[in-house]
């Protein structure tokens, strides 16, 4: 049993506070802090019993997270807040000698770039201070490579090529809204392609690389090679891959928004004037779009997201499929939100479980497919995001 302070109340912060809430005898007191306290409140009173404790923070303050983590004393805190926090949360967390979780890594708030090096540079302050950070403990980064070490202890000698596939075949209704935070997302699926391939980076133009991939209990749809942070993770921690990309499915409309968003420069996240007063195109078009956390009750269809792998066992060529699908509605009946929040709320739940069980718990800073691969994917299965595997398959790529 411990105490964890969630960071964050948008709709990953939901899914993790109903599930840490539903496991009392691993999550003994649960504190939701967030910017904006009246969410928090919302989220524990639906959720009820008096589970979660809330509280207001400001997770780009240093000496305010300090302040909070040292009034609770919790025992790992889990940043579901933005990507441009974690270096401050990682701050407070070694200022106070407690443990960290993460679901995706740091990125400048100025500066659309994708790379692990600055919560790498954190490893020998917290292997000094004793305490452990989790890095990249959602679905994708996260299970992802998760699956990919369980491919590799369990299914081959050698792991060759690595093609991770995401689709989301839900439809939640709208003419244009992002399925997490609009001003990440769409920093991320428009910034270049980049794929590893013989020992170095390969670059594209964005969405120069597609295909139609085949995806169980949902069909053919267009994916698209773009850059995701876990490459730059597996590529180091699994040297003998040969190649590895990430695919994700876009529609045709959600393109077009997205070509006329970049046209008309209401992707940008340099300042400009308006009106007299400084802002930040992304930051307005955030403030215009749909919230992701509202999208859960109307959407229907399913993600569903996997590995495809091929490499060598016993001698012979294997390929090998492991993959989770998740309906949204399913997620929302349970939580209260969609299915791309559930996927990435359940894994850090887990990687949470992980830590206070004493399972994934040594000093530094380590990526997921660092730490033991299998109670991981047994609480996969039990908390509501099974895993199917297929073995010698066409894995199409």
């Amino acid at each position: 049993m411990g105490k964890v302070l969630i960071i964050g109340a948008g709709g990953v912060g939901t899914v993790v506070a109903h599930k840490m809430a539903s496991l009392p005898d691993v999550f003994s007191e649960i504190m939701l802090a967030s910017r904006t306290k009246s969410k928090c409140d919302a989220i524990a009173e639906r959720i009820g019993k008096d589970r979660i404790q809330t509280a207001q923070v400001d997770a780009d303050n240093v000496p305010e997270l300090v302040e909070l983590i040292n009034s609770f004393q919790p025992d790992i805190v889990v940043n579901v807040a933005l990507p441009y926090q974690d270096l401050t949360i990682m701050d407070a967390c070694l200022e106070t000698k407690t443990a960290y979780l993460d679901t995706a890594n740091y990125e400048p708030i100025d500066e659309a770039k994708f790379e692990y090096k600055w919560q790498w540079a954190y490893q020998e302050r917290f292997k000094e201070a004793g305490i452990t950070a989790i890095l990249g403990c959602g679905f994708d980064p996260g299970v992802t490579s998760i699956f990919t070490a369980h491919a590799a202890k369990h299914h081959f000698d050698e792991i060759q090529y690595l093609d991770i596939v995401d689709c989301n075949g839900g439809d939640h209704g709208k003419a244009f809204a992002t399925n997490f935070n609009p001003e990440i997302n769409i920093r991320e699926v428009t910034q270049k392609g980049k794929y590893w391939e013989n020992g170095q980076w390969v670059e594209t133009e964005p969405h120069e690389i597609h295909r139609p991939l085949n995806y169980p209990n949902i069909g053919a749809r267009e994916s698209y090679v773009i850059y995701h942070e876990e490459l730059e993770s597996l590529t180091k921690n699994f040297p003998s891959l040969k190649r590895a990309r990430f695919w994700m499915t876009f529609g045709q409309e959600y393109l077009t928004h997205l070509r006329v968003i970049q046209n008309i420069g209401m992707a940008g996240i340099e300042p400009i004037m308006y009106e007299g007063k400084e802002i930040i195109p992304i930051q307005f078009l955030k403030a215009v779009l749909p919230d992701p956390g509202d999208l859960g009750e109307n959407y229907t269809g399913e993600t569903s997201i996997g590995c495809r792998i091929r490499g060598l066992k016993d001698g012979k060529e294997k390929t090998y499929y492991v993959y989770n699908n998740c309906k949204h509605q399913d997620a929302y009946n349970e939580t209260g939100a969609q299915g791309v929040s559930y996927t990435t709320g359940v894994p850090a739940t887990i990687g949470a479980m992980m830590y206070l069980q004493g399972l994934w718990k040594k000093p530094g800073v380590f990526n997921v497919e660092e730490f033991n691969p299998d109670p991981f994917m047994e609480q996969l299965n039990k908390l509501g995001l099974p895993w199917i595997e297929q073995h010698d398959v066409d894995i199409e790529l």
